[in-house]
């Protein structure tokens, strides 16, 4: 695991830190051999290799935290519901975290996006 993730988490209020080191332990069970790192000033995981692409990262805000598959086509072909999204990531509090089935989704569809090229120029 990242020293650099640790930090990040570890700067966060109590309940936003475990919250986030829960999601972090259900990403880095789903992705076992990718690079964590930070992206874009938030911890996340990039898939093997040199130029391995990000897969997803996870942030805290001020009043919530946000899901990200770096990606804009990924979280408006999901139901996310009852949580709050946007084109770009779903959003959630310590209280009502992630359910795993969710969060799997997410991983899953930007993987599959990642293999068929997205992102690639010709």
């Amino acid at each position: 695991m990242s020293d650099e993730v640790e930090a990040y988490i570890a700067a966060q209020p109590e309940a936003f830190a475990n919250a986030l080191r829960m999601l972090r332990a259900d990403l880095a069970r789903l992705l076992p051999d990718h690079v964590e790192c930070l992206s874009y000033a938030m911890p996340g995981f990039r898939a093997p290799g040199p130029k391995g692409k990000m897969i997803v990262g996870y942030a805290a805000f001020a009043h919530h935290l946000g899901l990200y598959p770096h990606s804009g086509t990924i979280i408006p072909t999901l139901d996310c519901r009852p949580f709050k999204t946007s084109k770009s990531g779903v959003l959630f509090t310590p209280d009502t975290p992630l359910p795993l089935p969710l969060v799997t989704a997410i991983v899953r569809a930007r993987q599959a996006e990642v293999a068929a090229g997205y992102g690639r120029k010709s």
